[in-house]
């Protein structure tokens, strides 16, 4: 299984296409709802996000975390339902050039065009399995907004090895298993019709 190492090279991920499987070696963040609206906020009236995205693996997560002195340890950290995200990842890409997502259930069209537009890929990574996940970190390296967002919507900044495995099913090149999935669906439905 090949295995991406951050800083991103965006050419290598260029390369992925839907059915490649890989892990992530490196830094990534987590973000949900929250933390994309308060970082798109924060772009439109000029300010820096707290740490650079473009380089970095985005997790669609709230994990659970507990605290121990002055560290953070990663309990669980399951992926969250990303289509509840489509209306913020095109802006993400145009805004912080971030170029890959991670979660599960897929994204629409609007998503996938932009992937298109700016090198990107949206990675499965199997719901149920938040422990697996939580195996892969190494250590918690920053979070921020946690005073104002709380725990699960807070922008956590995670070193990780080898987190994975991760399924590329919407790519660069415009293909996306779900469209795929959809059509053939679309088929059997028919199929059955006519056969009634």
């Amino acid at each position: 299984m090949k295995i991406i190492e951050t800083p991103l090279d965006p050419l290598e991920v260029k390369k992925l296409e839907v059915n490649d499987t890989f892990s992530v070696t490196g830094r990534i963040f987590t973000a949900r709802d929250a933390v994309h609206k308060k970082l798109l906020y924060m772009y439109e009236k000029g300010e820096e996000p707290p740490i650079p995205l473009q380089n970095l693996p985005m997790f669609h997560c709230g994990p659970i975390v507990a605290k121990k002195g002055n560290e953070w340890r990663v309990i669980s950290a399951g992926p969250t339902t990303s289509i509840r995200l489509e209306s913020f990842e095109d802006r993400f890409m145009d805004s912080f050039g971030t170029k890959i997502f991670i979660g599960k259930g897929g994204m629409g069209e609007r998503t996938l065009k932009s992937l298109r537009e700016y090198g990107g890929i949206y990675a499965h990574f199997t719901g149920g399995a938040g422990a697996l996940m939580a195996s892969s970190v190494e250590r918690v390296e920053d979070v921020f907004f946690l005073d104002e967002l709380g725990i699960p919507e807070a922008l956590w900044v995670i070193e990780v090895n080898e987190f994975g495995p991760l399924l590329v099913t919407m790519d660069s090149k415009g293909s996306s298993i779900y469209e795929d999935l959809s059509k053939e669906i679309r088929k059997n439905v028919e199929r059955t019709k006519s056969g009634l």
